[in-house]
């Protein structure tokens, strides 16, 4: 599992958004980047965690810093999410964990006793140079947003 650092660049990559379009890391430099990985759409904890920052979207947008969630669901699922939740953030499908691979958020996971691999929550603030400014590794969704918020406010 890639271990990835504050001061290191993003590694950058290209993904499809829940409408087709792509979306490229790097496109986004003059801004920061706020990137979330969740492990599934339309399940509880992603549910909460996603409505948080839509909730909290104007606050970001004020400081500048666009919001995006990866999981690796397919287009047509997070297209079908975002219609259920009103969602606000960019929703990238990564299936073939071009992001997830290198930002080192699948790994082993333990589940009532039961391990396995899986996405890892994680949350990383890329500032407008590219760079990986904050880390919040295997963090719970519930609070999870406004601890980011709290922490960068």
């Amino acid at each position: 599992m890639t271990q990835l650092a504050a001061g290191q660049a993003a590694p950058d990559f290209t993904l499809q958004t829940d409408t087709g379009a792509h979306f490229t890391l790097s496109d986004q430099r003059g801004k920061s980047v706020l990137i979330y990985f969740y492990p599934q759409a339309d399940t509880p904890a992603c549910n909460d965690e996603n409505l948080s920052f839509t909730a909290h979207a104007d606050w970001f947008a004020e400081h500048n810093t666009l919001l995006v969630g990866i999981s690796p669901d397919s287009v047509e699922k997070l297209a079908r999410f975002r219609a259920d939740y009103s969602l606000s953030p960019i929703l990238l499908s990564d299936p073939d964990h071009k992001a997830i691979g290198p930002f080192g958020v699948w790994g082993e996971k333990t589940n009532y006793g039961r391990t396995y691999q899986g996405l890892i929550r994680s949350t990383f603030l890329i500032d407008a140079d590219g760079k990986i400014a904050r880390i919040w590794p295997n963090i719970r969704a519930k609070g999870h947003v406004e601890r980011v918020v709290k922490s960068l406010g």
